[in-house]
């Protein structure tokens, strides 16, 4: 087959593992991996499974109305959901941001850096990198941003991934960890870290963005069904792949660091370990995750917010595109605003931020639950017995994800 058939086929799922891979992704898979060991693998696995069902339920009502989850979910719920909505998307918008940029500033700037100042040499960075996603997502086209995060994809997984693999492992445990379900105690928090890692890895409100990405590659219909199964397979296989690799890294080095210095806390270590090739490359494949990440937030959060202007206005459905003005406005600001705010001077919108975003993921799985039932979609395209258990299973996961992560946050 083609490579570019091949890659029309499952860009959308590698959109996926691209956007929601991120700095986030990478501190969850080091610090459990640190904490717990290789033990709890199976639950990235796990983790990624729960997510795909998620994203094939918001493919479905797509497919099957010809209107976006949230376009059409927010049409048919009360106006005050349309409000709480903001009020989770645009704390979500500038805190998911403010980590981009950070990130891809740090990283960058450890590959190649400016200047003998670190931190000024880390904001030149993190403005280019926001500006370059900025103009990718308003001029680069569709076709353009998939194969640009294809290649950012191919070069984290190879570096994380052949990481991890360089760092030699036992097999027997890294089997034994995906295959055999423990949770180690570590001095009580192991069921925290389990489920950090179950729910921190692939990403939150970006599962919406999917939707925006099989439009723009021509799918329509439900017989288009079987193709996203078929690349959110491929995408979600690629995010737990690379969530184990950070779990193995992090049970293999010592990690001290936080947040976005995270990344170069564990190139230090790496290059102790196995030399500065190794470090250099483990750098380049964290850089090409968080920036293939804001690449992906760049350019679909803004059609979220489009959309939700749209809805809020009560104009009739229309194709989201960048151009138009609700857009274009707000990737301007997500471009802008991030580069002049730092997370740890916020701390108390921090903990807002987390209280709030707690609640995203169950209540997709119980909105997915109702808007996805055989009433309103029909029987071809409803829920079926066991995507309604999933989904159960889901939103009861991570309600108890979000209040361990909310528990945490305000340190009870």
């Amino acid at each position: 087959m083609p490579r570019r058939s091949l890659l029309h086929r499952i860009g959308p799922g590698l959109l996926v593992a691209a956007t929601g891979v991120g700095a986030g992704d990478l501190a969850t898979g080091a610090f459990s991996g640190h904490a717990l060991g290789l033990a709890v693998l199976w639950a990235v696995a796990l983790g990624a499974v729960l997510k795909a069902v998620m994203t094939e339920g918001v493919a479905r009502f797509q497919l099957a109305t010809g209107e976006t989850l949230l376009d059409g979910g927010l049409r048919r719920a009360h106006p005050a959901w349309r409000w709480a909505f903001l009020v989770y998307f645009l704390p979500w918008s500038w805190a998911t941001g403010a980590a981009m940029v950070s990130a891809c500033g740090l990283a960058a700037n450890a590959l190649l850096p400016i200047g003998d100042d670190p931190e000024r040499g880390r904001w030149i960075w993190a403005a280019i990198h926001s500006c370059v996603g900025a103009v990718v997502a308003w001029r680069g086209g569709f076709r353009l941003f998939e194969v640009v995060m294809a290649t950012a994809i191919g070069v984290m997984f190879a570096c994380v991934v052949g990481t991890a693999v360089a760092i030699g492992p036992d097999w027997a445990d890294v089997l034994r960890g995906l295959f055999v379900p423990t949770i180690p105690r570590a001095e009580g928090e192991g069921v925290v870290w389990t489920i950090a890692l179950m729910g921190g890895v692939g990403g939150t409100l970006t599962v919406l963005c999917y939707g925006y990405w099989i439009r723009e590659s021509g799918r329509e219909g439900l017989a288009a069904l079987r193709e996203s199964k078929l690349d959110l397979t491929v995408g979600y296989a690629v995010t737990a792949l690379f969530g184990m690799a950070m779990v193995v890294i992090g049970s293999a080095i010592e990690v001290d660091a936080k947040g976005a210095r995270l990344v170069l806390n564990l190139a230090e270590r790496l290059e102790g370990e196995l030399g500065a090739t190794a470090a250099t490359l483990f750098l380049l494949g964290a850089w090409a995750a968080v920036f293939s990440s804001l690449l992906g937030v760049w350019q679909a959060v803004p059609l979220l917010f489009a959309d939700w202007w749209r809805s809020t206005r009560g104009a009739p459905p229309a194709r989201a595109a960048i151009r138009e003005p609700a857009a274009a406005l707000f990737l301007v600001a997500l471009a802008a605003v991030p580069l002049f705010a730092s997370l740890d001077d916020f701390k108390a919108v921090q903990r807002a931020y987390a209280v709030i975003g707690a609640l995203f993921l169950p209540l997709l799985a119980v909105v997915l639950l109702r808007l996805n039932s055989a009433r309103n979609l029909g029987a071809a395209a409803g829920n079926r017995r066991p995507v309604r258990a999933a989904l159960v299973a889901t939103a009861l996961f991570f309600v108890l994800a979000g209040w361990l992560k909310v528990a945490r946050s305000l340190g009870w």
